[in-house]
């Protein structure tokens, strides 16, 4: 891989993702265009224009209560804007390769099986969110010729992330009431479901060794994650137990997710041994740097 073109490069893990490349693989030419992926001309010039070896396709509605709110918006980025990438690669850059990030997500109720879900797993997707994101895989897998890779990460999280999310969400919060904009009360959707988290750096880290991954299976599909899951309550306990402040918690019935999983969990042992990747940064850690980013976002708005 020496051209990589990188959509949703100013997006949240977009901008981690160039900085890891720039640390550590210099020699790569990323290309990072603002464009449109939903208008399709546009699209199209672009590909032609840089002829990249390999795309990784970020660029996405991306937070599921978005999604929700504006389901038409949804698809049109999500599955047109995907089909448009794709049919401009197929035509101006056959040999690029084509790594679609999906999201565990359109797992959806398999989740509520006994054991975990695997790649042969089925989709079941039950929010609008994880169903554009299934139709888009599907719609990918049909194209032939395509040199598609599907990655289906878990959960992750890290600064920069927005609070559209829940780790963010919390932290986000408690450094408003550090910084007294806010009283001393966390309000919280369901606290005991149990999710697979990643720190964004990890993530970027498989999505790396995805870019370059030798002898891809046509239409591979690796889920990414830990494998484990944790409550989320227990990460609101270390971010509390992170702060100085005394901060009361109180459940808000408006955060209750609709659809709501009790558990999410994943085998993710395909990935690891085909990425020759596991993650590596403690949740802790994560937490930590996500609550610093959040208090110096406080103390940027207060001058």
């Amino acid at each position: 891989m020496t051209r990589l073109l990188l959509t949703g490069a100013s997006g949240f893990v977009g901008e981690h993702m160039r900085r890891h490349l720039r640390e550590n693989a210099p020699e790569v030419e990323v290309l990072a265009p603002a464009f449109d992926i939903t208008e399709q001309a546009a699209t199209t010039r672009l590909i032609a224009s840089t002829k990249p070896d390999a795309l990784l396709h970020l660029a996405a509605v991306s937070a599921p209560a978005k999604a929700a709110r504006a389901p038409e918006h949804a698809w049109a980025v999500n599955v047109q804007g995907t089909l448009n990438l794709a049919e401009a690669v197929l035509t101006h850059a056959p040999a690029c390769r084509f790594v679609f990030v999906s999201s565990a997500e359109v797992y959806g109720s398999a989740f509520l099986n006994p054991t975990p879900v695997t790649e042969e797993t089925p989709p079941a997707p039950l929010t609008p969110y994880a169903k554009t994101k299934a139709a888009a895989e599907a719609a990918l897998a049909a194209l032939p010729g395509l040199k598609l890779l599907r990655l289906r990460p878990a959960n992750h999280t890290g600064p920069g992330q927005t609070p559209d999310f829940v780790v963010p969400a919390f932290a986000k919060q408690i450094g408003h009431i550090e910084a007294g904009l806010q009283p001393p009360v966390l309000t919280t959707g369901n606290l005991d479901a149990r999710r697979d988290f990643l720190d964004v750096r990890d993530i970027c880290a498989a999505y790396a060794s995805a870019l370059t991954l030798p002898d891809p299976v046509p239409g591979e599909i690796l889920n990414i994650g830990t494998g484990t899951t944790q409550r989320i309550g227990d990460l609101l306990e270390i971010l509390l137990g992170l702060s100085k402040a005394r901060i009361r918690v109180e459940a808000d019935p408006a955060k209750q997710r609709p659809s709501e999983i009790p558990e999410t969990r994943m085998d993710t042992a395909r990935a690891q041994q085909r990425l020759g990747w596991s993650p590596r940064i403690p949740i802790h850690e994560t937490l930590a740097a996500t609550l610093d980013f959040w208090r110096a976002a406080e103390a940027l708005s207060e001058r």
